[in-house]
């Protein structure tokens, strides 16, 4: 419940200040391809708490990747996310764990999405993303984008 409280209040203060996402390139290399992507670096907890939340629409090719300091387990919601999502999750190799497909959420309560793996970074983008490309666990992402990852 503190985290949730906290977690809440960080949103808040985010959005009172205007909260803005470093802009940059990821790719994702799959069966011998790279997929180019536009993405915004949600790299402190006042941007991963805000995260897509209230956004009407996602390009082709345009995500979220989210970098931490550490590695984690846990998990994603979709509380005020308008759009449906797929999400990667990775190690800091790069290496895609596991994906899955989240659904966009109004009204508590929210369902948790939970990978099952320990991973250090994710990457959002429109639900079937990932299908259409062909990309799985064992693929990888890499690109300036990570240049941002916070240091433990």
């Amino acid at each position: 419940m503190a985290r949730g409280f906290a977690l809440a209040w960080l949103l808040l203060l985010a959005l009172a200040q205007g909260l803005t996402f470093p802009k940059s390139t990821l790719y994702v290399e799959s069966g011998g391809k790279r997929h180019l992507l536009k993405v915004e670096v949600a790299d402190t907890p006042e941007r991963q708490a805000q995260g897509l939340m209230f956004r009407k629409a996602l390009g082709e090719d345009e995500g979220m990747v989210f970098l931490f300091p550490a590695p984690s387990a846990g998990g994603f919601w979709m509380k005020n996310t308008l759009i449906p999502l797929s999400i990667a999750f990775f190690d800091r190799q790069g290496v895609i764990l596991r994906i899955l497909d989240m659904e966009p959420c109004r009204a508590d309560p929210c369902p948790v999405y939970y990978p099952g793996v320990v991973y250090q970074g994710a990457l959002e983008v429109n639900r079937g993303w990932f299908a259409r490309r062909g990309v799985r666990p064992g693929d990888r992402v890499g690109g300036e984008a990570l240049r941002f990852w916070p240091r433990p």
